[in-house]
């Protein structure tokens, strides 16, 4: 067998391997975003704080970025990554310890914990692209998140079950969903150790030492093209979290329940991953820009129908659009990244873009409360889709990359 074919079998066995994984940290992620608020409110009392759940969270979640990215760099993503998922049930166990003595300090470090789980299945993506061909990229990044939808849908359905089986045991039914998140990321920190051999980034290194005369990005180019990819993958997630956040609050304000915000997360969480090789092909064929700008103006149009409706159907709609408007920026903003950096020092820098991710994320979450509690929640998703349109100057800046790597390589005869 050649080694471009060992490669390739390497890259299909990494991937089936990723996407067990994701399918159980999709339901480890999917409790926080469904109950956090909810429980959050009930722990406090208070509407204008029921976003701190989600700040906090993604605030953890940006230490856990450093951590893995730090691990992945030097030993490589298996090792990185399961010790993610494995900080993540930790964190579970900490929001279910808080919830049953009635401690918000415990409660809101279990949550800062519990963001690994987060961090970690978006880092994940990357070890899809490790050993792919450029051409083929954006497709191994979309395969990986699209198994995070199996886990993401279930997990909202489950909400109401999981509370029940919670209450029966003494643990407050809000906090429910928490038990399955902590034996989904214990579950996934256990596949990744076992099976994700051989390590696809250590491999990916391996590789490109034995061709060191492919032409490469320019350290310029690679700077443009880094900054470009992250600012389409920060705009769209503080949008993202900071509507998807109160969206629960919403609907309990306008007298639905546990189980309509469950179907709407559901919906949301859908959208989020399943159109992923959809949108990976169309990166690959077209352009990561092309699929940037979509980005931004169908996270417009989310927050437009959110502000408008005060339906479960209504916002059912308008958090779908949310979901796709994610991620369209999500998969072409990692592929811009992903094809600017090498091997070499790829985990450091996909660490750092997904701490700015984080940081946005918790922003986005922080200030979602308190928008909500001040001004309303049609206000906060208006602002959110207006605020989505700064993608659109920032993908000149990776056109312009784009164009100069074209250009390279055709000086190089790729």
């Amino acid at each position: 067998m050649t080694e471009a074919a060992l490669t390739a079998a390497t890259q299909r066995r990494t991937l089936v391997v990723l996407v067990a994984a994701q399918i159980l940290s999709g339901a480890g992620l999917a409790a926080g975003v469904t109950v956090g608020s909810l429980l959050a409110q009930e722990l406090l009392n208070s509407t204008s704080l029921a976003g701190l759940p989600s700040a906090l969270g993604t605030a953890g979640s940006v230490l856990a970025a450093a951590i893995v990215a730090r691990i992945s760099q030097s030993h490589g993503r298996r090792p990185g990554l399961a010790t993610g998922y494995l900080l993540g049930a930790i964190g579970s166990a900490g929001v279910i310890a808080g919830a049953v003595a009635d401690s918000p300090a415990l409660f809101f470090a279990g949550l800062f914990v519990y963001g690994a789980g987060t961090s970690t299945n978006l880092q994940a993506r990357y070890a899809g692209a490790d050993l792919a061909s450029p051409a083929h990229r954006a497709r191994a990044v979309s395969t990986v998140l699209v198994a995070t939808t199996v886990g993401g849908v279930a997990g909202p359905l489950l909400a109401a079950p999981t509370g029940d089986l919670s209450a029966g045991l003494g643990i407050p039914y809000l906090a429910g969903p928490f038990l399955l998140a902590g034996a989904a990321y214990a579950i996934a920190a256990l596949v990744l150790a076992v099976w994700l051999r051989p390590d696809p980034l250590l491999l990916a290194r391996t590789v490109e030492d034995a061709t060191p005369d492919q032409p490469s990005a320019q350290p310029d180019q690679r700077r443009t093209g880094v900054t470009a990819g992250t600012l389409v993958m920060v705009i769209t997630q503080v949008v993202m979290v900071a509507i998807m956040t109160m969206t629960p609050v919403h609907l309990q304000h306008h007298g639905h329940g546990t189980v309509a915000a469950g179907v709407v997360i559901a919906i949301h969480l859908a959208a989020m991953y399943l159109p992923s090789p959809l949108t990976g092909w169309l990166v690959d064929r077209y352009s990561s820009v092309l699929i940037a700008t979509a980005s931004g103006l169908t996270l417009l149009a989310a927050g437009l129908v959110a502000a408008t409706t005060y339906s479960v159907a209504g916002l059912a709609v308008a958090l779908a659009l949310l979901g796709l408007g994610w991620n369209l920026g999500l998969v072409s903003g990692t592929a811009i990244v992903t094809a600017a950096v090498p091997p070499a020092t790829r985990a450091s820098t996909q660490g750092l873009v997904d701490v700015c991710i984080a940081v946005a994320g918790a922003f986005g979450g922080l200030v979602s409360g308190v928008v909500v509690a001040e001004a309303g929640y049609p206000l906060l998703a208006a602002a959110g889709g207006v605020l989505a349109l700064g993608v659109v100057p920032v993908v000149a800046l990776a056109a312009r990359a784009d164009c100069r790597q074209h250009r390279r390589r055709e000086e190089c005869g790729a």
